[in-house]
This record gives C-alpha cells, sequence and structure tokens, in this order.
C-alpha cells in the first residue's frame, strides 16, 4: 500500500440483519481523494445463498443502518458534503429515502421504537444566535462565551456548552405516502412552505449532554446515559437514567448513581427485559480512570443492585458494543492482545469467546439464532462474516483492491525485556534480504493497542522499504489492568524499557533489519513516549514526534481533557510531573526531529507542540515544524483525504532525507 491508496481503505460498520436472517445491510465507507472526504454508502448482503452483495443506496455518505423491528423499513444516517448528517427511512427493500430530521447540527445516534412507529434521536441543540441560528450571523460576529466549567470544549467539536446533545422522539414518516409538494406563488403572493419533516418532540433538557439511547422491550422506557449530578466537572462519573418517552411531562429517573462509581459506555435492554451496561469503576473520587477496563453489568428491574457479569481485571469492553443474543444474553467485544474477540456473555454471566485472537469484530447483529459481524484482521481493512458452528464464513471481499495493491502481513513476536516481562507486538518487514532500516512505532492511549487487523501507517512505510515495529509496551490495554495501571504517575519507565527491548529483540530476531539505521515515530501517548525517549536514547537517525502529549505542567487549562488525565497520569506534585515532562528534559535532544499537528487540535493543543518545536529550535537541534489547518486530534485516521496524503508524504520525505530506504531516497 502506498499512501496514494487511501482511496482503498474501505471500513465496514456493524451491521444490521433483518428480523427473517435473510440478508444483513452494512455501511461500507472510504476515503476519496478525490472528494477530499469519507464517502459510503449503504450495501446489502445475503446471507444464504450465492448472490453478491449489492449497494443499496446512493448517497454521499449513508452510515448507521438498523433495520426496523418488523423488517419493513431501514433507518440511517445520510450526509451531504458540508452538511451535517441526518436521519432517514426508506423501504427494506429498497426506493427513494425520506427525511426523518433536518436538525440544524444533525443527528448522532437513532433507536427504533419497539412497534416501528417511532424514532428516539440523539442531537445537538444549539444556543440561539449561534452556529447558524440566524442566518448571515458570522460566528465571529457572536455573542462572547462566559465560562463558568472546566469542560467546556471537545475534540472534534468545539466548545459544547452552547450546544449540548439532547433525546428527541419523532413519528416515522409514511415512505409509500404521497411525497411532500411545495406549493406554488399565486396572485396573491407566495404561500408557506409546507414542513418537510414532522417537528420532533424534545425528552430532555438541561446544562449537561445526554446519549447513548435504548428502548425497553415494551416501548414504555427510554435508556440513556448522562452526567447530571452536581460534581460532574470535577469527576469522570455518569449515570444510567430511563424516561417514559409516551409521557410529554416524564422526568428522567436515575438508576445507578446510588450503586456504584461509575464512568458508561454502552447500554442496552436484553429480550427479557433486564438492561445491561459497560462501565468503568473510577473510584470514590470518581476520577481514578488510569487503565480501568469497563466491565458489564446488569440491572434486573428499576431500583435493583447492578450486577457485575465480566471481570474488569481480565476482560475489557472499553471498545465494545451491547447486542442482544437470544433471551437471556448479549454479544461483547473483549480487547484482548490485539484482538477483539466477540464474547457471548448470558445474564448469569457465563461467557463463551466466538471469535479467535486474530480478528478485531467492529460489530455484530443477531436475528434468532442468525450471527453476522464486521471485522478486521491482517488481509482486510473491514469484511462481513456469518458465525457458523464451524467458524466464521465470509460473506464480502472489500479489501481485495487493497490487497491488490499491496499488504504486508504482519509477524508475531514476544520479546523478554531485561526485567524479564514479556513484551508483545508486530513485525511488518517488507520484500527484500535488506539490510533494511528500521521504524520504531509507539502507539497513543496510552491505555490502547496496536492490533492484529490492517493498518494502514505500517503497510505504506513497509512499502516504502522500512521494517515496521509495533509493541503494546506496559500500560497499553488488552493484557489486563494492571499491566496498563503500572505507568501510572510513573510515565517513561518501564514502558521506555519496554520499547527499547522489543526494538533490540525485533532486530536481534531478524538479521534483514540494520540495527545501525534506526527512526522512532508516534502520535499522541506516541509522541510523548518519542520525545521522551531521544531525551534518553540517542541511537535513533531521526525522530517523528506527532500530536503529542509533551508539557504536562501546561495541559491543564488547554486540553479538553486536561482538568483530569494529566493529574492521574502524571500527578499534581510539580517534580513529580516534571519527572515525567518531555518539555523537561528537551534540552537533552540532539535527534533531529519533525514536530506534525494539527491546528484544532483540542485533545493535545497545538501550543504543546509550538513549545517542544521552539526548545528544539532554540537550542540548534534540526527540526521542523508541520502543522495542518483544520483538523483536529484524528487527523492520521479521520482527517481529509487529501491531508492524510500529504502527512504520509512529509513523513517519507522526512525519513527519505535522514533514513533513506532503497526505496524511499531523496
Amino acid at each position: 500500500m502506498k499512501a496514494t491508496d487511501l482511496d482503498l481503505l474501505t471500513s465496514v460498520s456493524a451491521p444490521t440483519v433483518h428480523p427473517g436472517g435473510g440478508r444483513a445491510v452494512v455501511s461500507v465507507t472510504r476515503p476519496d481523494l478525490s472528494a477530499d472526504a469519507t464517502v459510503g454508502q449503504l450495501w446489502t448482503v445475503p446471507l444464504t445463498g450465492h448472490a453478491a452483495p449489492k449497494r443499496l443506496t446512493r448517497g454521499f455518505r449513508d452510515t448507521a443502518p438498523q433495520f426496523s423491528p418488523d423488517g419493513r423499513l431501514i433507518a440511517f444516517l445520510r450526509a451531504v458534503p458540508k452538511a451535517p448528517p441526518q436521519l432517514f427511512v426508506m423501504d427494506a427493500a429498497g426506493g427513494e429515502p425520506v427525511p426523518v430530521t433536518d436538525r440544524k447540527l444533525g443527528v448522532s445516534e437513532f433507536a427504533w421504537a419497539p412497534d416501528a412507529r417511532s424514532l428516539a434521536f440523539v442531537s445537538r441543540d444549539p444556543e440561539q444566535g449561534r452556529y447558524g441560528t440566524v442566518e448571515g450571523l458570522d460566528p465571529n460576529a457572536e455573542p462572547a462565551r462566559r465560562i463558568r466549567t472546566l469542560k467546556y470544549q471537545a475534540n472534534g467539536l468545539g466548545y459544547i456548552i452552547d450546544r449540548r446533545s439532547h433525546v428527541f422522539l419523532t413519528a416515522v414518516p409514511d415512505v409509500w405516502g404521497e411525497p411532500v409538494v411545495q406549493p406554488a406563488p399565486n396572485a396573491d403572493g407566495v404561500l408557506p412552505s409546507v414542513p418537510l419533516v414532522a417537528e420532533p418532540r424534545q425528552l430532555t433538557t438541561g446544562d449537561w449532554d445526554d446519549n447513548t439511547i435504548a428502548f425497553s422491550p415494551d416501548g414504555t422506557a427510554l435508556a440513556f446515559l448522562s452526567a447530571r449530578h452536581e460534581g460532574r466537572d470535577d469527576d469522570l462519573r455518569s449515570s444510567v437514567f430511563v424516561i417514559d418517552p409516551r409521557d410529554p411531562n416524564a422526568e428522567p429517573r436515575d438508576l445507578t448513581s446510588s450503586h456504584g462509581d461509575f464512568s458508561m459506555v454502552e447500554l442496552e435492554y436484553g429480550l427479557n427485559g433486564v438492561l445491561y451496561f459497560t462501565a468503568q469503576d473510577v473510584g470514590p473520587a470518581g476520577r481514578d480512570f488510569v487503565a480501568r477496563n469497563s466491565a458489564l453489568y446488569a440491572v434486573d428491574t428499576e431500583g435493583a443492585q447492578p450486577r457485575l457479569l465480566t471481570d474488569p481485571e481480565s476482560v475489557d469492553l472499553t471498545e465494545s458494543e451491547i447486542v442482544v443474543f437470544g433471551d437471556d444474553s448479549v454479544l461483547v467485544q473483549d480487547r484482548s492482545r490485539g484482538a477483539l474477540v466477540l464474547t457471548r456473555v448470558t445474564s448469569a454471566g457465563d461467557a463463551e469467546r466466538l471469535t479467535g485472537d486474530d480478528v478485531v469484530v467492529g460489530g455484530a447483529a443477531a436475528a434468532g439464532e442468525t450471527l453476522v459481524i464486521a471485522f478486521a484482521d491482517a488481509s482486510t481493512a473491514g469484511d462481513v462474516a456469518l458465525i457458523e458452528a464451524g467458524g466464521m464464513r465470509r460473506l464480502t471481499d472489500f479489501s481485495a483492491a487493497l490487497r491488490g495493491a499491496g499488504v504486508i502481513a504482519p509477524r508475531e513476536l514476544t520479546v523478554t525485556g531485561r526485567d524479564g516481562y514479556p513484551v508483545h507486538g508486530w513485525v511488518v518487514a517488507p520484500e527484500g534480504d535488506g539490510p533494511h532500516p528500521v521504524l520504531l512505532n509507539i502507539h497513543g492511549g496510552p491505555f490502547a493497542a496496536y492490533t492484529v487487523s490492517v493498518f494502514d501507517e505500517a503497510q505504506v512505510y513497509a512499502q516504502a522499504g522500512y521494517a515496521v515495529l509495533m509493541c503494546n509496551p506496559r500500560g497499553s490495554a488488552g493484557y489486563g489492568q494492571e499491566h496498563g495501571r503500572v505507568i501510572r504517575q510513573a510515565m517513561g519507565t518501564v514502558d521506555l524499557d519496554d520499547v527499547l527491548d522489543f526494538l533490540d529483540g525485533a532486530i536481534a530476531a531478524n538479521p534483514s533489519f540494520d540495527s545501525e539505521r534506526v527512526g522512532v515515530m508516534g502520535g499522541s501517548y506516541g509522541g510523548y513516549l518519542t520525545a521522551w525517549t531521544i531525551a534518553h536514547d540517542h541511537r535513533f537517525a531521526a525522530a517523528i514526534v506527532e500530536r503529542g502529549f509533551l508539557d504536562p505542567e501546561f495541559f491543564m487549562g488547554t486540553s479538553d481533557i486536561g482538568s483530569f488525565f494529566g493529574d492521574e497520569y502524571t500527578g499534581t506534585d510539580p517534580e513529580l510531573m516534571r519527572s515525567q515532562s518531555p518539555q523537561a528534559v528537551v534540552g537533552q535532544v540532539t535527534t533531529p526531529t519533525l514536530v506534525l499537528h494539527s491546528s484544532n487540535d483540542l485533545r493535545c493543543p497545538l501550543s504543546q507542540a509550538e513549545r517542544y518545536y521552539a526548545a528544539l529550535k532554540r537550542q540548534g537541534v534540526e527540526t521542523e515544524l508541520l502543522v495542518f489547518p483544520g483538523e483536529d486530534h484524528e487527523l492520521s485516521r479521520g482527517g481529509r483525504p487529501r491531508h492524510r496524503q500529504e502527512r504520509f508524504d512529509a513523513i517519507l520525505e522526512w525519513w527519505a532525507r535522514h533514513l533513506p530506504s532503497a526505496k524511499n531516497g531523496r
């Protein structure tokens, strides 16, 4: 894969399965360099016979499909260029989609009512006078914002205090009825226009965000997640609330805050009426989030104590959905050693793994005993499979063109570190005998992980002639809480040892790797550890520090997570913070360093990069600062396709200058 092959990087959404079990529908999206946007449509995938998958819609970006409970309709989100996604419905057999919403800031999620006659959805409600609510009022001419909280921005969004997300309910339009036609003017003048969509009923209000919605099986309750308690600005707690969607005067009821210190992730009702949710236990202070695995809980009846169903030490459901499967069980995805393992959990807490450790399950859906997944692995960025008694049966091949462009299978490797600790990871080696220059890649998080699936960065660098090394050092996710928590207020200690030991071990195990020609790079926490590494080890020909957490002392008050992230990871004592700060040891750096950042990054703000770059420049280190306009912390994964290609081009140019390969020279 080359940078110009970004168009081939096809992703597949979580599936939805028709209640009859005969077919699934997924959203298939990809970066489009010509449109400079992510585009995609819905595809229908037959589950029986030999018919091929086919495109179902033709929108610019159609996502999040859901069959109605009776199987007659499909609801989904549709976005057009330069506009937020709106909710649409269509005949499940195909046909013209009908709009359901025209929200100023779009719709982020939705859920079918059990009777299929209404839809609940989540949408941000803009404050009057902002965000286009007054035609012609430029954003720079809006009134000043009066801020009284610590949490007032979010990466990828901006200000949130003046556009809170809330829950709405709306009727499902008649997709078979007469279309809305606007009246023509007559001699008396222009007649009022006819609304294209019904006015929704707002179910929740308040100075907080409500999201993650699910109907009870009988439709008498709508559950959602929210942080409404008085101390929400100072902690990470949130709760499950329920409201009666039938009652216009109903008030939400809190089901969980009196039962534990939960930071909620997902929720769903089982067919038997049990309410399931996943959450981290953030402790008595409500802030202890570092490497806390998310566990599955069940609430049998309203007011009952939640029952813990999975062990948070060994099972991590942080990246999991909750999918109903049978009367008394749900499906979840366990983050484990670089895989997302589909696991069936009963309401009694019994668990059964349904996929292996070589697959990343991105979503699942079921109808009766029919179970369909979206997945990625070493040969696909996204496909659909049926889970059968004998294992997985692949139903699509959306990555055929990507493999045709060249995908190199990663080799799993475990290296024994200097203290005997096993460091697990992968090597992506280019073709040929070498000697190949080596790139040590460090992932973000830190409580995240490299996975077994196709990773575009590793493929692009390996195609350019570099041996790419990726490991999950202590601090990473998927290896138990102790593995992740050991770097709490000790960043840059054993995690540094682990990445360097993996580098040495991988080079020793691969004679074609050139031990004298090595570079290091990483983003976010990976940017942190890259900057920390080059201050303590000077073997590297060059480095790339991207969107890094570089200056803990200046994180508070600038980052959208600054009110808690640094406090928990590096502590609050000034000397303790400085002992883990790349900015504090920048004077020790001699390695040529490219500092790469985005102008709208609110997670690791641009000032982190600017201060680090200025210090390198002042002390005479060869350095450059590359800033991408309009992008946020997600540039490398979800930025504009042309910026993503430009980023790859800049990275390869930097390595061509400082660490040339046989395929990537000056």
